[in-house]
């Protein structure tokens, strides 16, 4: 196990439009299951509107512990794709929502993945990856 990770400290948002469906994405530094839980529902209360409210964390300096959820998509089309970006940039106690406006057409399930993907890399593209060693 490597002596330092990669992780956020500061939010960041992220926004990409796909068939009219709107994403809208977040980036925050968690430190444990219970942070992300009550970042996502607040994300929850305050998106009440949306569809859906998707997310993925990673936590810990190994890189162990790591969840998602679809939020009532089908079956792997959005945490895993958000949980993958997570993994691409090698972030830990990172979590990432993805809230979606639905706007009139089905986008399929490879139009999912792509656009919860999109999403996600957009929050973490916007946010300032710090590089931390263990204590």
């Amino acid at each position: 196990m490597s002596d330092t990770y990669k992780t956020v400290e500061q939010p960041a948002e992220g926004r990409i439009t796909e068939k009219k469906s709107k994403f809208l994405s977040f980036i925050f530094h968690v430190e444990s299951p219970e942070e992300a839980k009550e970042i996502v529902d607040e994300h929850r209360k305050k998106y009440y509107d949306a569809r859906h409210v998707c997310w993925a964390y990673m936590l810990g300096p190994g890189r162990e512990e790591y969840r998602s959820n679809d939020d009532g998509e089908p079956s792997g089309t959005a945490g895993k794709p958000i949980l993958g970006q997570i993994n691409s940039y090698e972030l830990t106690n990172t979590l990432i929502i993805v809230v979606r406006y639905f706007g009139g057409t089905l986008l399929g399930t490879s139009g999912l993945i792509k656009a919860y993907r999109e999403a996600a890399e957009d929050a973490v593209k916007n946010a300032e990856v710090v590089e931390k060693t263990v204590d």
